[in-house]
């Protein structure tokens, strides 16, 4: 019972952060489009600074950006701020029940040399200093020089990225780097740039002349949020791809996806013909993290000779002791629930059926067994690797 709970938790959870993430990261780009699709109108009016014609499912629509004078504030005022708590509650909560609660995915017996106290402390640590370190950073005189402030905090990611995959296992490192940004994304929206709008909004109700360089400052922040959104969309989509996490490089290979990812965002809606540049530092970024994440040849058993094909029998028995546990219906270990992923190694058809599945996991990137939590060897690793170069055969 409370296996199919966490699973349905996991669903409900995972489908929350998804939806609320299109919310907030579809109404952040449209906003920053829009600024850029504005034009001056035909006939200047006054506050005006822009506005825009659209059409969308059979509709005309006029939007217009104001600088509104004393008084001018409508009485029904739409905030676009739920969208970003909601994504990141829920990002949070998963982080929690998968990482937290569950045993299997925080630390990688391979790599990691804390316990799993001091990762907690780690990851929660990281979270919570991530806001102030952040914001002070942009708060302080480095912010009249944006180049030198955003090497600044390239940097800081760069050695949080270090540490982290040296210390968790590399899902939970990319994960609560994701996470990091995530609360700076959201910190954001709450602390810099919602305050902002507010102060305006009230001196206009105030019959005041609002300070509009507040807006200006607030959407600095806006502007970063869309240069981490890219990058977070990665790190979201991670999970499923343990090749990009599973390397010795991992930190290198997350750096240069979150390059690629900003370049793009700014190819996207950045001003002027120069944007389109920003296409080859993405393209050269996401090259390398394609190179680094290359699976390298599997390991050959010490004294074992390449050239013989291992009898079925023998990767069967493998297969039976270091997969089986969880990989089938009749599971001894029923920590992650029914099958992960529906995979199931119950019958010598099925494990020639996920062969190639077989190779990417358990001898390319090791990430399976989960943890190694089943002791699966260097030996039979390479045992399981050159069975399924030879074809998998089932004799």
């Amino acid at each position: 019972m409370n296996s199919w709970l966490t699973d349905w938790a996991n669903l409900l959870l995972r489908w929350a952060h998804f939806i609320a993430g299109i919310a907030w990261i579809g109404s952040s780009f449209y906003f920053i489009w829009l600024d850029r699709a504005l034009t001056k109108p035909e006939q200047p009016k006054p506050g005006v600074e822009g506005d825009l014609w659209m059409v969308h499912s059979g509709g005309f629509y006029q939007v217009e950006k104001r600088r509104p004078g004393p008084g001018e504030v409508p009485p029904v005022l739409h905030w676009f701020k739920w969208e970003a708590m909601l994504t990141w509650i829920t990002g949070i909560a998963l982080l929690i029940l998968v990482f937290y609660l569950g045993s299997a995915y925080l630390l990688d017996p391979n790599v990691s040399t804390i316990g799993r106290g001091a990762a907690l402390a780690l990851g929660i640590g990281s979270i919570v200093l991530s806001w102030p370190i952040y914001d002070g950073l942009w708060r302080s005189p480095l912010t009249r020089r944006p180049a030198l402030a955003s090497a600044v905090s390239l940097a800081l990611l760069t050695a949080v990225s270090v540490v982290m995959c040296r210390l968790l296992s590399g899902r939970a490192a990319f994960m609560h780097i994701g996470a990091l940004l995530g609360t700076i994304m959201v910190a954001n929206v709450w602390e810099r740039i919602l305050p902002a709008q507010q102060h305006m909004l009230d001196a206009t109700r105030a019959g005041c002349p609002a300070d509009f360089t507040l807006g200006e400052r607030a959407k600095q922040r806006s502007v970063h949020n869309s240069y981490i959104t890219f990058p977070l969309l990665f790190i979201m989509l991670s999970n499923h791809f343990p090749a990009t996490y599973a390397g010795p490089l991992n930190w290198l290979v997350l750096l240069l996806l979150f390059v690629a990812g900003a370049a793009v965002r700014h190819a996207m809606i950045g001003r002027g013909p120069g944007a389109r540049w920003a296409l080859l530092p993405a393209a050269l970024a996401l090259a390398g993290a394609m190179f680094l994440s290359t699976p390298q040849a599997a390991v050959s058993a010490p004294g074992a000779g390449t050239d013989g094909v291992p009898s079925f029998a023998a990767v069967r028995l493998v297969i039976a002791q270091r997969c089986q546990p969880c990989h089938s219906l009749y599971q001894t270990d029923r920590t992650m629930g029914p099958a992960p992923a529906g995979v199931t190694f119950d019958t010598p058809e099925s494990i020639a059926r996920f062969a190639e599945r077989i190779r990417v996991r358990a001898v390319e990137t090791r990430t399976m067994p989960l943890a190694n939590k089943t002791g699966m060897t260097d030996d039979e690793r390479a045992l399981l690797g050159r069975w399924i170069a030879s074809g998998a055969p089932l004799r």
